[in-house]
């Protein structure tokens, strides 16, 4: 039984990991200090440059097994990247894969109609 990942997988670790190398990483001090200095419950500069990031490296909604509003990926093919954006507390948010959001929108793209 073969256990790795399969070539598709592997790119979007590689994509996903760089980019939270070279972007998020080096915002959570930013976006710590934005909370700690502005209102908590409005959306941080660096975030919002985050979200923008990661649409246009193709690195959201990844946990949507739809193509039309995400990459596409089985649940096989997502947990790792899970995993990746795991490692900080603005990953999912800035890939849109935020609990509990992420399965109201499973729900909302399987089951909603435009009304």
């Amino acid at each position: 039984m073969e256990f790795d990942y399969s070539n598709r997988t592997k790119e979007y670790i590689q994509r996903l990991s760089a980019f939270m190398d070279e972007y998020v990483y080096p915002a959570e001090a930013v976006y710590s200090e934005e909370v700690s200095t502005g209102d908590r419950w409005q959306p941080t500069e660096v975030m919002e440059q985050l979200k923008k990031k990661a649409m246009e490296l193709g690195l959201w909604n990844l946990f949507l097994p739809s193509a039309e509003h995400g990459p596409g990926l089985s649940n096989l093919e997502y947990a790792p990247l899970a995993e990746i954006m795991g490692r900080s507390p603005l990953a999912s948010e800035a890939c849109n894969c935020q609990a509990p959001d992420s399965g109201n929108m499973e729900i909302l793209e399987q089951f909603g109609t435009k009304e």
